[in-house]
């Protein structure tokens, strides 16, 4: 049971790395500092966009228009961060028990 609280773990932190990085790439390219034609930054973005996209996307169609203002990241993380808290509580418990 404990190897699969640390990979439910594990696959958690990596999403959230992966929103984080998503964010950090949109405001470089909105800003300017990176070329979005390049090559690798369009690959880049296009899988971040990929990866993310299908959980933001719901939580954005739920949001009122802030203007340019997207924060529906934050609240993804925000229920990544209580998903993995709750799962530790729910079954660290039981998986040291065990």
């Amino acid at each position: 049971m404990r190897a699969f609280l640390w990979l439910f773990d594990t696959l958690i932190s990596i999403y959230i790395w992966l929103v984080i990085a998503q964010i950090v790439m949109s405001w470089l390219i909105q800003f300017g500092i990176v070329n979005a034609r390049q090559p690798f930054v369009m690959q880049l973005g296009e899988f971040l966009y990929r990866v993310t996209e299908p959980a933001l996307g719901p939580i954005r169609r739920r949001l009122p228009n802030l203007g340019g203002i997207d924060i529906s990241p934050m609240i993804l993380l925000i229920a990544l961060y209580f998903i993995r808290i709750l799962m530790h509580d729910l079954f660290g418990s039981l998986a040291r028990a065990l």
